[in-house]
């Protein structure tokens, strides 16, 4: 594909920045794995609540002020979570069904699943909602526990919080336990489509450099205090552009090992080619000759959904 809009997805379909535009993608897709199942209400109300949550709607939460994890990102990750569960379903063989109710709990997951970065509305402790970078998770799960009942999914309320550690860190994805294989499952899919997703995206190096790098000095990613002093990881956000190839090839690992391959589902979805792969190795490809050639600018123009 020789041009790609900065707010569109892969296939340069689908405007990531609108809820609408992927509410009606992945209804498509639920539609045709399920065409006995109706799609539930409660299911599409999903996409309103989490765009009302995101943009400081919600009585409880304050908008989001995380530029990177922002409404985009979890619109994105919701759109390739589709897309790997349709694959899946389409190609699994004698492997077990997700089925039409798993469906709806991965997407729920997909759309909730960095709820943890937003603010309660009174919140004294901390001002920007990076602060909660290395808990974000566990917190998004202590959400959807409380949130999953008002959509018709409470029976998935206890598993919802160890799927959604599939995308972060808190956890190592061997210790994570869960009731049965196929909540594993699904947390690898949840957790591929979090990785592709973002790393696909088209701005994704200026998002790294303008939005991500912020985020990691609040979060305390940036640079760390161990027992022996301070270790810094990224000493500027262009030295995160340089570490972005290196982050890539342990992303590879987590991708292929931890999360068991399941981002190769998105090329059954396709019908053969894998465009989230294509797009993230034209990212890594990019900041590899920015490594070797600094003075190779970062052009792009990444959409603004916080304000």
């Amino acid at each position: 594909m020789d041009f790609r809009r900065n707010d569109f997805d892969v296939s340069n379909r689908i405007n990531t920045t609108d809820p609408v535009c992927v509410r009606l993608e992945v209804a498509g897709i639920h539609r045709a794995l399920y065409p006995d199942a109706p799609t539930p209400a409660g299911f599409l109300r999903a996409f309103d609540d989490v765009a009302a949550l995101y943009r400081g709607e919600h009585a409880g939460y304050e908008k989001c002020d995380t530029a990177y994890h922002d409404l985009q990102h979890v619109l994105e990750v919701s759109l390739a979570m589709a897309r790997l569960l349709d694959g899946y379903e389409r190609s699994r063989g004698d492997g077990p069904a997700i089925g039409e109710r798993l469906f709806q709990l991965g997407i729920a997951c997909a759309l909730f699943h960095d709820v943890g970065y937003l603010r309660r509305r009174g919140d004294r402790r901390h001002r920007r909602g990076a602060e909660y970078t290395r808990i974000h998770v566990s917190r998004g799960g202590r959400f959807l526990r409380d949130y999953l009942p008002t959509i018709g999914l409470g029976e998935f309320a206890a598993v919802a919080g160890p799927v959604l550690h599939f995308t972060g860190y808190e956890r190592p994805v061997a210790t994570i336990r869960l009731p049965q294989p196929v909540f594993r499952l699904l947390g690898s899919l949840l957790g591929s489509a979090d990785i592709i997703a973002q790393m696909s995206d088209r701005c994704y190096l200026e998002k790294c450099h303008d939005r991500l790098y912020p985020e990691f000095v609040v979060g305390g990613i940036a640079r760390r205090v161990t027992g022996e002093g301070e270790v810094t990881l990224f000493a500027s956000a262009e030295d995160l552009i340089r570490k972005t190839p290196g982050f890539f090839v342990s992303a590879s690992k987590r991708l292929d090992h931890d999360l068991g391959g399941a981002y190769q589902y998105a090329q059954q979805h396709f019908g053969g080619s894998n465009l989230y792969m294509d797009a993230v190795r034209r990212n890594i490809r990019f900041a590899e000759k920015i490594r070797e050639e600094p003075e190779l600018l970062l052009r792009r123009v990444p959409p603004v959904t916080i304000n």
